[in-house]
């Protein structure tokens, strides 16, 4: 088994590919040769140690994966060797041999890559969850979905649109605008210093009910102040801390943290808005809860995502130097074959 693990959170060239060899499943694991794996923000911050929920000393980022089963535990039923399967974990993805527990993962859909399926979970259930559980999202309402043309502004649109909402999708340049009408969305905007005006002639005659928000700062402060009564705003991420580089620029953070958004409760009230934040990491460990949305995600049959760039799994750091751009489409995901560590 080669895996990547990072001795220290803070610094991107700390990645190092390690040989370790694996042990036999357990009662209920599946041990699985990874083929491909997803990028994701959380990865980003996990190694600047920037994420709450980064692991204390060395550890593997990396939050999904896709592969096929090489070896099952004796309570394992659904999964045998040579099945092709997708996952997700808390952290360790970045690896091309994967143990754990069957409950993470599931086959891999018929006729998928296993790019595309390295894509979905995270990000599907991050659509998912926001839109459905506390969006709440209903037919005929508008939802405004920021990085629209990232991974799960991609979903998003798909999932609201099983729901007979309307979506309005924003992105960061003009250059992202033929995938937003590729994917269907009924309305979009770029995020620039005129993207509050904007906003708001679009939906001048039709309330802004639900806004799936990461970026931060002006963006998020403008959707909250066009939000209708009884509006939710879901929170999942703030993009603007994820600068380009091999490390944190704490100096260049300083400015947008001390200007971040500060919004009133007792405004809240008397506007009859909400805002609800979270994170996908804290439904590992609700076994239960995970399983149902993720059986509920698939059920919704919203096709594989995009797959916008790929890497192999030696140019991992260029892959995520880029994703720190914020300059790519659909998903980033890095494949992993026999020749990928030559």
């Amino acid at each position: 088994m080669r895996w990547t693990l990072i001795p220290k959170a803070g610094n991107l060239d700390r990645l190092t590919l390690v040989d370790y060899n694996s042990d036999a499943p357990k009662d209920n694991e599946v041990k699985i040769n990874v083929k491909a794996i997803g990028l994701n923000f959380a990865d980003i911050f996990a190694i600047f140690g920037l994420y709450s929920a980064t692991p204390d000393g060395p550890f593997t980022p990396g939050l999904e994966f896709s592969g096929v089963v090489k070896e099952v535990g004796p309570e394992v039923k659904e999964f045998k060797p040579g099945d092709d399967v997708m996952g997700a974990t808390r952290f360790g993805g970045y690896t091309t041999q994967i143990t754990i527990e069957q409950h993470y993962i599931r086959p891999l859909p018929e006729g998928w890559t296993y790019e595309e399926g390295a894509a979905f979970i995270v990000q599907g259930l991050t659509a998912y969850y926001g839109l459905k559980y506390l969006g709440r999202l209903g037919a005929g309402e508008n939802v405004l979905i920021q990085s629209a043309a990232g991974g799960v502004g991609i979903l998003a649109n798909r999932i609201a649109k099983k729901f007979g909402a309307r979506t309005i999708g924003a992105v960061g340049n003009e250059a992202k605008i033929p995938l937003l009408q590729e994917e269907g969305f009924d309305h979009f905007i770029i995020r620039d210093r005129k993207f509050k005006k904007h906003l708001s002639e679009i939906v001048n005659d039709h309330p802004l009910d639900v806004v799936m928000e990461c970026i931060g700062g002006k963006a998020l402060k403008a959707s909250f102040d066009l939000l209708a009564p009884e509006g939710r705003l879901i929170t999942y991420g703030s993009a603007r801390f994820a600068q380009p580089g091999k490390r944190p620029n704490y100096l260049k953070m300083i400015w947008p943290y001390l200007t971040r958004p500060r919004i009133d409760p007792q405004k809240m009230i008397e506007k009859n808005k909400a805002v609800l934040g979270f994170n996908l990491i804290w439904l590992y460990h609700k076994q239960e809860k995970l399983n149902r949305l993720l059986t509920e995600l698939i059920d919704l049959d919203v096709g594989p995502q995009k797959v916008g760039h790929t890497f192999e799994f030696r140019d991992i750091k260029n892959a995520i130097q880029l994703f720190q751009t914020g300059k790519t489409t659909g998903k980033v995901v890095v494949t992993v074959n026999e020749y990928a560590l030559r």
